[in-house]
């Protein structure tokens, strides 16, 4: 991914939250959760070589990614959607689609850290890393 391109077009993420309400966060953990489980699947199906199997997850993925504005993800499921649609009726393995599966994979575990920043107010704080001092040690203390 290009740096600069935005990997989630926060308008249908914010749509998505107001239509679901207080459901969204749950909606939001199935997508964690298929999603993790499509990415799965389409690398089994890959290193399988079976094109069919990589049709149901992709496309699975592809439309619950455009449902929270994840389009780069989207495409790229779709991509593979696509061809692996075309080899199957072709009767060939589409083994052009690796860089897309690696791809796809990068691109879930983005899409997914970005879903957490947004929603969390915690991971939004500065937090001390290992070996940095807290900057509040005399919490309740005097001096």
């Amino acid at each position: 991914m290009q740096q600069g391109v935005e990997i989630i077009d926060w308008r249908y993420f914010e749509k998505a939250r107001a239509e679901l309400g207080p459901g969204f966060i749950r909606i939001l953990g199935y997508f964690r959760e298929d999603g993790a489980t499509a990415v799965a699947n389409i690398k089994a199906a890959m290193h399988a070589q079976d094109p069919v199997k990589l049709i149901i997850p992709s496309h699975t993925l592809k439309g619950e990614s455009r449902q929270f504005g994840a389009e780069p993800l989207a495409d790229v499921a779709e991509k593979i959607e696509m061809t692996a649609r075309q080899a199957v009726e072709e009767g060939r393995y589409p083994d052009e689609l690796v860089p897309d599966v690696v791809k796809l994979e990068q691109l879930f575990g983005q899409t997914v850290a970005a879903f957490d920043e947004r929603i969390s107010p915690l991971k939004r704080r500065d937090r001390p890393t290992f070996g940095q001092k807290a900057a509040n040690t005399v919490f309740g203390r005097s001096g």
